[in-house]
């Protein structure tokens, strides 16, 4: 793997940015989560003047991002800039038994854990809903298998789960990845997977705010990207597929796990689906349009049922050519679908 470099300047500028200890508590404090400036207010204790001017200096030099969601603006630490990596390095170096740094970890806890209870209300609420539509297709046991069968054991170096709701494709995944990242709108979904996440210990993995259509990652910078049970929310999921595929690496794998085409028009009434299942001709042409290659296609349909309409899921996994040479002389693999009952 080569090695990432930064002009001379830039990482001066990165150096400089994060060498003032109120500049670095607050990069310690969004590469666990992202905050808004109110949020690091309460956990630092300092005006809104001076930590607005400390995030300024922090984006200007490529540390730190910015994102609106409604009338508030948060913050996290770069993906999609050379000196993210160097941040990371920086932070790892920093003592966690510092009484200032510890004290502005329990302070983000405890902000994190009035969130938390939010959020449990908000899946309480939805909760049934779920539970309702699983009862039509195939186990979800089933279908995680499929998932891991067909993306293997890694390791990968960044995982990305787009549309990661409650986090538990990062869950099923643990262990084959050295960094984890999902990315959701629902802030209150986010704030619930958060919680999931650090129940169970797993440190690797990260959710935050994101816009499926306008990734905040570099291109190339992804091992694998999963999309489950996300298309059928959108308005345009090709366009999905094509930003999905951007940030793979060379070689790298998407994973699409959705429904195939269905006439379940409730789904559409109630439950905000925009799409009524894909067919495969559909996906593999966007697969094709991002210049993928497609691997496999799997359908999981469930037992006969002839009381009630039930849906079939399924499973499109699709790779980025090593290079422009090798997607114009490689052929795709045989597609290859498997019915489960």
């Amino acid at each position: 793997m080569s090695r990432e470099v930064m002009p001379a300047m830039e990482w001066v500028s990165a150096l400089k940015a994060a060498g003032e200890p109120t500049r670095l508590r607050i990069l310690l404090l969004l590469a666990a989560s992202e905050l808004n400036v109110k949020d690091l207010t309460l956990i630092l204790g300092q005006s809104q003047p001076r930590l607005s001017r400390h995030l300024k200096l922090l984006a200007e030099a490529g540390l730190v991002e910015r994102f609106r969601e409604g009338s508030w603006v948060y913050f996290h630490v770069s993906d999609r800039t050379s000196g993210q990596r160097l941040t990371l390095h920086l932070l790892g170096t920093v003592d966690p038994a510092d009484p200032l740094i510890q004290r502005d970890r329990e302070r983000a806890n405890n902000l994190k854990r009035e969130r938390e209870a939010a959020a449990q209300e908000f899946f309480r609420q939805h909760a049934g809903d779920w539970d309702r539509i699983r009862t039509l297709h195939v186990a979800e046991s089933e279908v995680e298998a499929a998932m891991r069968e067909a993306l293997g054991t890694g390791p990968f170096q960044l995982f990305v789960d787009l549309g990661t709701g409650t986090g538990r494709i990062l869950e099923l995944f643990a262990g084959t990845y050295e960094r984890g990242l999902g990315l959701d709108l629902n802030q209150s979904m986010l704030t619930y997977a958060r919680s999931k996440l650090s129940a169970t210990d797993l440190t690797r993995a990260q959710v935050r705010h994101g816009d499926i259509y306008n990734l905040a990652l570099a291109d190339g910078s992804a091992s694998v990207v999963t999309m489950h049970q996300v298309l059928h929310f959108l308005s345009d999921p090709r366009a999905a597929v094509i930003e999905a595929a951007r940030v793979l690496a060379p070689g790298s794998k998407l994973l699409i796990v959705d429904f195939a085409p269905h006439t379940l028009e409730f789904l559409r009434e109630t439950e905000a689906h925009d799409r009524l299942g894909f067919s495969n001709a559909v996906v593999s042409q966007w697969l094709s349009d991002a210049g993928l290659i497609a691997r496999e296609v799997r359908e999981l349909r469930p037992a006969a049922d002839p009381s009630a309409n039930k849906l079939t899921v399924t499973l499109w996994l699709a790779q980025r050519p090593l290079s422009d040479y090798a997607r114009k002389t490689e052929a795709p693999i045989k597609t290859a679908f498997e019915e489960t009952r």
